[in-house]
């Protein structure tokens, strides 16, 4: 089969001061292995919410969610560690690299935690710079690259290790337009190499580069 992700009546409830508040309401979803999807939704649409559950870091109050056909209810903390390092690749609006590394240690360091040898780790860490275009800045450490630079640098961990999907949280977010323009020339280019990705933006502009479409607001998608 071709399916990747199946969510079916996902919901997610947070109890508040003030009463409990909706962040996802009866959300459905398909999503088939090398799709390139977007979300977009604005701030509180729930948008976060979804990409938390999709990447398995929060859980649903309620529903089903299939990944790669496997009911993720059914996994315990071991298993859902194993998904997070192993088959999924995060992009995040702030980089989250470590200061004090250079770019290819910060795109080696999951891949210690996941026991890659030190001579294949470093080939891989060096051959996904190759990919996004920075293998000219390995031994860079992060104050010496621009945004554009260090939003490279995290591509290139999130695919070091070929997973299966790629969640990118405002991937353009923090960065000016010919640099939000580069990062997304490259999402682009991993989805014809047959990545996976889901990308969660605000920017219509930048969702509608993906090839499908998911608008949400007030944690119901309202458009595919």
């Amino acid at each position: 089969m071709n399916s990747l992700i199946t969510l079916s009546d996902i919901c997610k409830t947070y109890h508040t001061r003030s009463g409990f508040v909706h962040a996802l309401n009866h959300v459905s979803l398909h999503i088939n292995k090398g799709d390139f999807v977007s979300v977009i939704g604005q701030s509180g649409s729930g948008k976060s919410t979804l990409m938390n559950i999709l990447g398995c870091l929060d859980t649903p109050s309620g529903g089903e969610y299939l990944l790669d056909n496997i009911p993720v209810a059914n996994m315990n903390e071991k298993q859902l560690s194993f998904i997070r390092n192993h088959v999924i690749g995060f992009i995040f609006q702030s980089f989250h690299l470590i200061p004090s590394l250079s770019a290819l240690e910060n795109v080696e360091l999951p891949l210690i935690y996941r026991g890659v040898s030190k001579s294949a780790r470093k080939r891989a860490a060096v051959h996904a710079l190759q990919m996004v275009g920075l293998d000219c800045r390995l031994h860079h450490k992060p104050y010496e690259l621009s945004g554009g630079q260090q939003q490279r640098v995290a591509i290139a961990r999130a695919i070091a290790s070929q997973p299966k999907l790629i969640l990118a949280d405002e991937p353009t977010g923090n960065l000016d337009s010919a640099s939000g323009r580069d990062i997304m020339n490259i999402i682009q280019t991993l989805h014809r190499q047959g990545s996976t990705i889901i990308l969660i933006t605000h920017d219509n502009h930048v969702a509608h580069m993906a090839e499908r479409c998911i608008r949400i607001s007030d944690g119901k998608i309202c458009a595919i």
